[in-house]
């Protein structure tokens, strides 16, 4: 018997955070490994500002799985066929850039549940599944139930629409890209400026109403981090493989440069 599980939302349904780490540089598979004995829950994998194919996406999603860490792959666009690919892939979740409107969000949610709750086509024998030959009806409810739905709010029209999109049926968290949401403001880097504080307030008021996961990503400053969290935002992007291996082997050399 299948059991499948997603670590990240194990720890949303329990109110805990689910911190997840980017993937830019990482290209194989072994990387999940070594995440979960970093501590996280959730793998990043970004092809948006990637150049990583989808077939790399889908063999990480698969080791991913099977470490026991939730593989959720950052898509390019809105496009149906991007989501549902890595999906049918392997991945435990998706997240979608730059969703504006309940048209979008509701195109999303579609594309990407089973019937009844949406029009997602169905394939046997999925990777989540362990490539077992399940009941129809039991594998979709299982996959459905496992697969976290995140959509972007990028810009200040997203953020005036965040309740509409929050009320969306399918849809399972929304996550601020606080960067671009600065640019798109006008107030490029300022992540600790009113407006973006306003906006958080927003997004997590929008998800308790409906009973959706808040989350934050591009904020690492840990002061910042704590004011975020604290105002409720659960679903956290914690950083990415490059940065943290930058920080490594740059303060290892200075370190060694010290010495002499």
């Amino acid at each position: 018997m299948v059991e499948l599980k997603n670590p990240a939302l194990e720890k949303l349904r329990a109110g805990e955070l689910a911190v997840g780490i980017g993937l830019r540089q990482a290209r194989t598979a072994d990387i999940a490994k070594v995440m979960v004995t970093a501590g996280y829950d959730w793998l990043f994998i970004d092809l948006e500002h990637n150049s990583m194919s989808l077939d790399t996406a889908v063999q990480i999603s698969i080791a991913a799985q099977a470490s026991g860490i939730a593989p959720i792959v950052r898509v390019p666009s809105h496009q149906p066929h991007h989501a549902t690919r890595v999906l049918d892939g392997g991945a435990q979740g998706i997240v979608v850039p730059h969703v504006e409107d309940v048209e979008t969000a509701r195109r999303i949610a579609t594309s990407c549940r089973y019937p009844p709750r949406g029009h997602r086509s169905v394939i046997g024998g999925l990777p989540q599944l362990n490539f077992e030959s399940i009941p129809i009806i039991e594998a979709t409810e299982m996959v459905d139930r496992e697969t976290l739905i995140v959509l972007m709010l990028e810009s200040p029209t997203a953020i005036e629409n965040a309740e509409a999109i929050a009320a969306i049926e399918g849809i399972d968290a929304l996550l601020i890209g606080t960067n671009d949401l600065c640019m798109e403001m006008g107030i490029p880097g300022q992540l600790d400026h009113p407006d973006i504080e306003a906006a958080y307030r927003e997004m997590i008021s929008a998800c308790a109403k409906h009973k959706k996961y808040p989350g934050m990503g591009g904020v690492y400053a840990p002061a910042l981090m704590k004011k975020y969290i604290d105002l409720g935002s659960r679903f956290i992007l914690a950083g990415n493989d490059l940065t943290f291996m930058l920080e490594g082997a740059r303060q290892q050399a200075n370190t060694v440069r010290s010495l002499r």
